[in-house]
């Protein structure tokens, strides 16, 4: 005794095949044009910088030890795991076929790379919480396209998650309003 809902029905096979095809071919029509290995490279370097980059800023945070973590401990390991990735990229990127030409979209990940360098800066003057909540506005309204209603609701939980994390859980001395 077949199943009904396993077995395909006479026709319905063919309609799924049509579907896929179509799914394949709208999929490969928003797809940038193929890029080659410099765009690897290109790109690893990039991420290279902005790593290094990150790491001088994570420095200039303090570091603490592991016991009393300062408040550029985090930033430190993320941009050390950043160096690492793109000198990977960087190693192995030449015989990557697999990348995509710049494009207006290329620049969305520079803007939110200069929201990072942004809330490094504002966060000695003004504290992590008007910085931070800032960052999440541009990320999720102007780069991620939500509506106005999500993003405040999101940022406004983003905020106070991470606040209640660092200065809370995991003790960490960041400057702050409240």
């Amino acid at each position: 005794m077949s199943d009904e809902r396993t077995t395909p029905r006479a026709g319905e096979g063919d309609i799924l095949a049509e579907l896929e095809a179509e799914v394949a071919h709208e999929l490969e029509e928003h797809r940038p044009p193929a890029g080659g290995p410099a765009y690897q490279v290109v790109a690893a370097l990039v991420t290279l910088a902005i790593g290094l980059v990150g790491a001088v800023l994570a420095q200039g945070y303090g570091l603490g030890s592991l016991e009393r973590p300062g408040p550029g401990l985090w930033p430190m390991v993320v941009s050390v795991v950043i160096v690492v990735l793109s000198l990977t990229l960087l190693l192995v990127g030449r015989g990557l076929r697999d990348s995509e030409r710049f494009s207006r979209a290329s620049v969305l990940p520079l803007v939110g790379v200069a929201t990072f360098i942004a809330l490094a800066f504002l966060i000695p003057t003004l504290g992590f919480e008007i910085p931070a909540f800032l960052l999440c506005v541009v990320w999720l309204r102007f780069l991620g396209g939500e509506s106005w209603r999500s993003t405040l609701a999101v940022s406004l939980g983003t905020v106070a998650a991470f606040y209640a994390l660092f200065l809370y859980g995991l003790r960490i001395p960041l400057p702050h309003l409240f």
